[in-house]
């Protein structure tokens, strides 16, 4: 068993760039769970400038300096951070107050509704049963509304904290679009001059996180702005903080839509309760769903995520237990780059092990000779 063991480590893990690759992978395990929080806005600057190196390369081919494209690029990001600022958070934090406040009466008419069911089904469910439960609900969501309804002076530091990443990454984008391949070329400077599986892994990433980031912004955007409208046009409540959480539902596949349906039902029913008007909303809201997944995710992603349903819920769950909202965010890039170092390691060990066995072959004549 030793044996088996010895000569697999020793075929896997007998190249340099195997024990680089390795190294690189546990420092940057060791360095985001121990510098996480400090290397936050350097990671939503890297994402943000995923994000708009496809504009400045379109810019760039309609002959545009590459000094003004990244300027323009980064004045669109300034922009819409101002309007989301400005315009959709207040609005948004608006209407989520005002449903805390409005959910105790919310609680109760569905707890009038539910205890029918002790009279139809006293077998399955009681009436103490269906108590304990909204008086727990109740609980949770009086903390969580109060500490909505008290957010003052006592979050300064936390207001402090969000205007200096504000001010700080916009800049970091700033420098790594503009200094892009100066950061590159002295990041490559550290490893060795032959490296054939970095660079396939590299290339392979560096086209799959720009398309997913590109695309997975693009599909919250469209899902939500899809959502807005309908919602607006059906008169929903809290149309806006709805849209919101359906444009960020797509960030976990599958799971996601789910999880968004519930908040979309629940104030549809409590505004209109079984009516053609809440009937209208959940057929709206099951087309809107549809269109996402079978025809915007397949055009946005059709090149880019190539994983089985199960490797990715799988993903979603490992990473997201780890990182939380990034490590939903980024477990189709992260169950990528596994896959593309599984397929680059025993791909280039096999080039080079038919490389060892041609120059073997080769060598053969001589000795004979």
């Amino acid at each position: 068993m030793f044996a088996i063991v010895k000569s697999w480590i020793n075929r896997y893990f007998s190249q340099e760039e195997v024990v680089l690759l390795v190294l690189l992978v546990l420092v940057a395990l060791v360095g985001l769970a121990t510098l996480g929080s400090v290397l936050a806005p350097v990671l939503a600057a890297l994402i943000i400038a995923f994000l708009l190196q496809g504009m400045v390369a379109r810019l760039v081919s309609w002959k545009l300096p590459h000094w003004l494209a990244v300027s323009l690029a980064c004045l669109v990001l300034v922009g819409t951070l101002a309007a989301l600022l400005l315009v959709v958070l207040p609005i948004i934090w608006r209407q989520l107050v005002r449903l805390f406040a409005e959910l105790p009466n919310m609680i109760e008419q569905g707890q009038q509704l539910l205890l029918l069911l002790p009279e139809r089904y006293p077998k399955f469910i009681s009436a103490a049963q269906i108590d304990g439960l909204f008086n727990a609900l109740g609980h949770e969501v009086g903390s969580v509304g109060q500490t909505l309804l008290t957010f003052s002076l006592t979050n300064l530091p936390i207001l402090a904290v969000i205007l200096v990443y504000l001010v700080l990454v916009p800049i970091l984008v700033f420098f790594f679009l503009k200094d892009s391949e100066k950061l590159l070329g002295w990041c490559a400077s550290f490893l060795p001059n032959e490296r054939p599986m970095l660079r396939q892994i590299w290339h392979e990433m560096n086209d799959q996180v720009a398309n997913y980031v590109r695309g997975k912004v693009i599909e919250i955007g469209i899902a939500g702005a899809a959502s807005y409208i309908v919602f607006l046009l059906l008169g929903v409540n809290y149309a806006l903080l709805l849209a919101a959480v359906v444009g960020l539902s797509v960030l976990i596949p599958f799971v996601g839509a789910a999880l968004a349906t519930v908040p979309v039902m629940a104030i549809g029913l409590f505004q209109w309760g079984w009516s053609s008007e809440f009937l209208y909303l959940i057929l709206a809201y099951g087309v809107i769903q549809l269109i996402d997944g079978n025809v915007l995710v397949p055009l946005l992603f059709s090149e880019t995520v190539n994983l089985h349903p199960v490797a990715i819920i799988l993903a979603v769950l490992f990473f997201g237990g780890i990182w939380g909202f990034w490590g939903v965010f980024f477990a189709i890039p992260l169950a990528t780059l596994l896959k593309a170092i599984l397929n680059a390691w025993p791909h280039q060990l096999q080039l080079k092990e038919a490389h060892s066995e041609v120059v073997e072959q080769n060598s053969r004549p001589d000795q004979d000779q």
